[in-house]
């Protein structure tokens, strides 16, 4: 039989916590503080040239509103240059932009979709 090196002795791991009387250690919890991640606005910005039912289904598509809900947002849009489509984590966000900005691309639409803090 081969003759293998031994491994060294793994250090023990010290816990914090008190010390019983017979030998055994308590653990105590604490409390880890976690944030909520930040959220981000995925905005449309107005143009003259992207046609209103390309945003409308743009809005039904890729953030899930409905027809009327999709058409008050177009028409935000259009009068105020910009408006809310969702608001998201920062990921979630950044992947619907480039969905948004390759599905205008590929139909020959010049529209512009950001994403800003929330």
């Amino acid at each position: 039989m081969p003759d293998f090196p031994s491994q060294p002795p793994v250090p023990p791991v010290h816990q914090p916590g008190r010390e019983d009387g017979d030998g055994t250690t308590t653990v105590e919890r604490v409390p880890q503080k976690t944030e909520p991640p930040r959220l981000y606005k995925v905005l449309l910005l107005n143009d003259d040239f992207t046609p209103m039912e390309f945003v409308v289904m743009v809005l039904q598509e890729y953030f899930r509103h409905d027809l009327d809900t999709a058409t008050q947002i177009m028409l935000k849009i259009h009068h105020d240059g910009r408006g809310v489509c969702g608001v998201f984590t920062k990921d979630v966000a950044a992947t619907k932009v480039e969905l948004v900005l390759a599905a205008a691309r590929r139909a020959g639409h010049p529209l512009q979709c950001i994403m800003e803090a929330a």
